[in-house]
């Protein structure tokens, strides 16, 4: 299986299918696209007359390289025009019925040398392979939409797959300026097992009313740097394609975390399938489009603060408990927001120690450009550096960021009910511990939330603001107020496990050790795919060793317990390393080796 794959059929010749057809016409590739549908056809050919005419203006390419892409690309409506092709690319509905049907009319028409390519993200590679006359020939070649611009390719081999024809695609992928990862047949392969795997989750916590689709969507836009929020995703991949995969996932791995959302059955089964369909987890102005508009769920402004028209106390000074790179970084934004702060560490040579730390940070700031001189000067002069939080008796707000440790935090928050005044709101940064459990050291529990800022705290926009059950909605617009001040983006949760951001994020970064570990895929690989094929600005284990792997193993503890669900129990081979002392970049080594700080 040596060829060069010079002619190339796509059968199916919706979005992805006229994308593919794209790239194979623009590398110089004779296409024959393959599509019942004759209206398919024409739109297919509509796009790509259109994309090929943008890149003439935007000068990618010539007018005559253009017109001889153009001549490259030919439709028609019967499989038999695939008859000389070298490579056939399927990417019909997915079915095992639809797709096995277009294998069987392949093997009758095509040479016994060509290769038989399937799109599928969810169906069994080797079934379709097994139901051939040539299941040497048969691999899957996974593309990402939009086709032009998504630079992953999955190469995904079955038992039966002849090494030419992986070489020979894999070849391909490269031509086309893609990035091929070798990958075996099981559902949802390495992007779409891991992204999968973090939509339902989403799709569950909306479904279970804990948070709001525009606070989950935000909280992962603005905690993990992610181009779109998953609720949204789900929308643009379809909820019918969604609950399709998952159910393909469920059915091989048996983990309750792939089992479909109920939501997802309910929304698909209403024809609410997402853009395509004009409405989804969100509504749009159009079936296809991409506005959306409001509707009976769109929040109204301030709805956030709480019911009816409460509003928040005055704040105008706030405590900031703590002297690590987190304290500092929150005592920094709320400096630079105009407030008093009040900085008290153990002992006044860390709180001075901490307000240096800031110093350094403004000036950066400056010499960056992003801040005034004046301005710096200003928020220095606002910091008051103390030794212990007696300091808060006159503050309007208290911030803690001390340990990571529940019995440090209650007897802090025990010595602030004694020292802070009446009325003054008490907020913790805990992102894992329960904020109840705070609040319940305290004589005034319902003053007590939960501000869950992300490192680092001058840059991130998001905080978790998080009521327990005894939190007053004057406590809690309070804080909201304060964070809206302060330049930030305040998102609602309940007081559970995880808020929203971890609680969605660790999971996924514990199944794609769980890859590793069971031998799947490499790391390299797996960072590649959520990279090129997720557009996430880094990879899992890149993720993993910055974060820390000790900080994840406990909130994966953390999250277990909580929700005792079995497929949340850690890695293995994450608590291995762990013990192993190999805790990531602060250790020199974890998924890799380090230079030592």
């Amino acid at each position: 299986m040596d060829t060069p794959l010079s002619t190339i059929a796509v059968v199916g010749l919706g979005t992805m299918g006229t994308g593919i057809a794209e790239v194979l016409v623009r590398a110089g590739r004779e296409v024959v696209g393959i599509d019942i549908d004759d209206g398919a056809a024409r739109r297919a050919v509509a796009a790509l007359e259109s994309s090929t005419a943008r890149a003439v203006v935007r000068g990618r390419v010539t007018e005559k390289e253009r017109r001889d892409a153009l001549a490259r690309f030919r439709t028609f409506s019967d499989p038999r025009a695939a008859a000389d092709a070298e490579l056939v690319v399927e990417v019909v509905p997915e079915s095992y019925e639809v797709k096995e049907r277009v294998f069987r009319e392949l093997d009758a028409i095509v040479s016994p040398t060509a290769i038989l390519a399937t799109g599928t993200n969810a169906l069994s590679v080797t079934r379709l392979a097994a139901g051939s006359r040539h299941p040497e020939r048969v691999l899957g070649l996974h593309f990402f939409a939009p086709v032009p611009a998504m630079r992953l390719v999955e190469v995904v081999s079955s038992v039966l797959t002849a090494p030419p024809a992986v070489a020979a695609v894999t070849a391909l992928a490269r031509e086309l300026g893609k990035e091929p990862v070798a990958v075996g047949d099981r559902p949802g392969f390495v992007a779409d097992g891991l992204l999968f795997g973090y939509l339902n989750q989403a799709a569950a916590m909306y479904e279970a009313k804990y948070a709001s689709r525009e606070d989950i969507d935000t909280a992962m836009r603005l905690g993990c740097g992610l181009p779109m929020g998953p609720l949204a995703l789900l929308d643009l991949i379809g909820v019918d394609t969604a609950r399709t995969v998952l159910e393909a996932m469920y059915c091989a791995s048996h983990d309750r975390l792939h089992a479909p959302a109920p939501v997802l059955g309910q929304l698909a089964g209403a024809g609410l399938t997402g853009r395509k369909a004009g409405r989804g987890f969100y509504t749009y102005e159009a079936a296809g489009g991409a506005t959306v508009v409001p509707d009976a769920l769109t929040p109204s402004p301030g709805a956030g603060a709480g019911p009816g028209t409460v509003t928040g106390r005055t704040v105008r000074s706030v405590g900031v408990a703590g002297s690590g790179t987190m304290a500092s970084g929150i005592a920094e934004v709320f400096a630079k927001a105009g407030y008093e702060v009040v900085l008290a560490a153990r002992g006044r040579a860390k709180a001075d120690t901490a307000r240096d730390r800031i110093a350094a940070s403004l000036g950066r700031s400056v010499a960056k450009g992003r801040l005034t001189a004046v301005d710096r000067d200003a928020a220095l002069a606002g910091i008051v550096p103390a030794g212990s939080p007696d300091a808060f008796a006159g503050v309007d707000l208290v911030v803690e960021a001390v340990a990571e440790d529940l019995a440090v935090k209650q007897r802090l928050f025990a010595t602030l009910d004694r020292v802070c005044t009446s009325g003054a709101v008490l907020a913790t940064t805990t992102s894992s511990l329960p904020v109840v459990a705070c609040a319940r050291a305290t004589s005034r529990p319902q003053d007590v939330v939960g501000m869950h800022f992300f490192n680092p705290a001058p840059a991130m926009k998001l905080v978790e603001v998080v009521r327990t059950v005894l939190t007053t909605d004057e406590a809690h617009a309070t804080v909201r107020e304060v964070c809206l001040r302060a330049g930030k983006h305040p998102v609602d949760c309940g007081d559970r496990a995880g808020f929203i951001v971890n609680a969605l994020l660790f999971p996924y970064l514990n199944n794609a050790v769980k890859m590793v570990q069971e031998h799947y895929a490499t790391p390299d690989d797996i960072d590649a795919a959520m990279r090129l094929g997720g557009g996430y600005p880094m990879g899992p284990f890149e993720l993993l060793d910055v974060v820390g792997l000790d900080v994840s193993l406990a909130i994966e503890r953390v999250l277990h317990r909580a929700f005792r669900d079995p497929g949340l129990a850690p890695a293995p081979l994450l608590e291995h390393l762990v013990a192993a002392g190999c805790l990531g970049r602060k250790t020199g080594r974890g998924f890799r080796e380090h230079a030592r700080r």
